[in-house]
């Protein structure tokens, strides 16, 4: 009997298949995405927050500016200490970030705080159940926690087709997303 495979096993698995992909490949799916749109409506005001993408990640960029043409607002996460929940901050295209305490992008600590109706969330893997593996450090787990304690937030996965993976083990603090959208397909796990 082989055990299954831990997160750390599944997060280097997808990580090396998201790592593998080409330049053309990531433009292609950021582009698909953004074709695609957003898997609900979109209403004027609503706050819709992204990520600056690092490492491999696709780059949600796309999809935001779409999101906007159709009267959304725009956010970005500010990392705070590990354990608290991220603080969102407005953000439009053409504004700079600065790099964060842990050298992710992020808008000026300036930028008005907002609290997202919307989170576009990056990853490394995901299941068909919308458990997702992050890279450990749980801060959008902790996040969707607490701002779930106030209202509904929608829990957006972006990532290439190649991040999902069978079967991910979720523990009782993993928060699941309502969807994943990959370059190929939207995944609506509300009813799952």
């Amino acid at each position: 009997m082989h055990a299954s495979p831990s997160k750390a096993e599944l997060r280097a698995l997808a990580l090396a298949k998201r790592d593998a992909l080409s330049d053309e490949q990531r433009a292609t799916a950021a582009e698909a995405l953004a074709k695609r749109g957003a898997p609900f409506e979109i209403t004027q005001g609503m706050i819709i927050s992204g990520y600056a993408p690092i490492r491999s990640e696709l780059d949600p960029a796309p999809l935001m500016k779409k999101l906007a043409d159709k009267g959304a607002r725009l956010a970005l996460p500010c990392i705070n200490a590990r354990g608290q929940s991220l603080t969102f901050r407005n953000w439009s295209p053409q504004d700079r970030l600065m790099l964060g305490p842990l050298g992710i992008p992020e808008p000026s600590p300036a930028a008005a705080e907002v609290h997202p109706d919307v989170m576009l969330v990056p990853l490394a893997a995901f299941d068909k159940l919308g458990h997702r593996i992050g890279y450990g450090a749980g801060y959008y787990d902790y996040t969707f926690a607490h701002l779930r304690k106030a209202k509904h937030v929608i829990g957006v996965g972006v990532a290439f087709a190649a991040q999902e993976t069978k079967a991910i083990p979720a523990l009782s603090h993993d928060v699941p997303l309502d969807y994943v959208l990959t370059e190929r397909k939207t995944f609506d796990f509300r009813s799952a």
